[in-house]
């Protein structure tokens, strides 16, 4: 099956209110600013109509499912993400923990889903993709 070219601005507004649609906007440009990646648009399957999966040297970094009244952010950590990650687990909040003990292993990962709004998932975002992939832009802190 053909990947999809792209999904406009009119057809994610026809599934996210407005506060949604700003709020995905927002988790683009934070990962944007830290990686440069390839965007790849898919149909999302049983969790949305759209996926957007940011990828890079055929590997996925994280996949955006656009929904009515979240968005869907879908992490898979393999096994030696999952040890970075739990040795780390004190550094991230309790609602991303919580997901993480919540979500099933499978024999190729962890396939944890966060669900945005939810400011602690958006504050811990660049600390749950740099445990798959250190960012590879230079972030500006001026």
């Amino acid at each position: 099956m053909p990947k999809l070219e792209s999904v406009g601005n009119a057809e994610l507004q026809e599934i996210m209110p407005p506060h949604v649609f700003l709020l995905w906007n927002k988790v683009i440009d934070q990962i944007d600013r830290l990686y440069e990646m390839d965007k790849e648009w898919d149909k999302g399957g049983k969790q949305s109509k759209y996926v957007l999966r940011f990828r890079r040297g055929g590997k996925t970094l994280v996949s955006l499912f656009p929904k009515e009244n979240a968005v869907g952010v879908m992490v898979v950590y393999g096994k030696d993400e999952r040890i970075k990650f739990e040795s780390n687990r004190s550094t991230f909040s309790d609602e991303v923990s919580d997901e993480y003990d919540k979500a099933h292993t499978y024999h190729d990962g962890k396939w944890i889903m966060f669900y945005l709004p939810g400011e602690k998932v958006l504050n811990d975002l660049p600390a749950l993709l740099a445990i798959k992939r250190r960012p590879n832009r230079k972030v500006n802190t001026d």
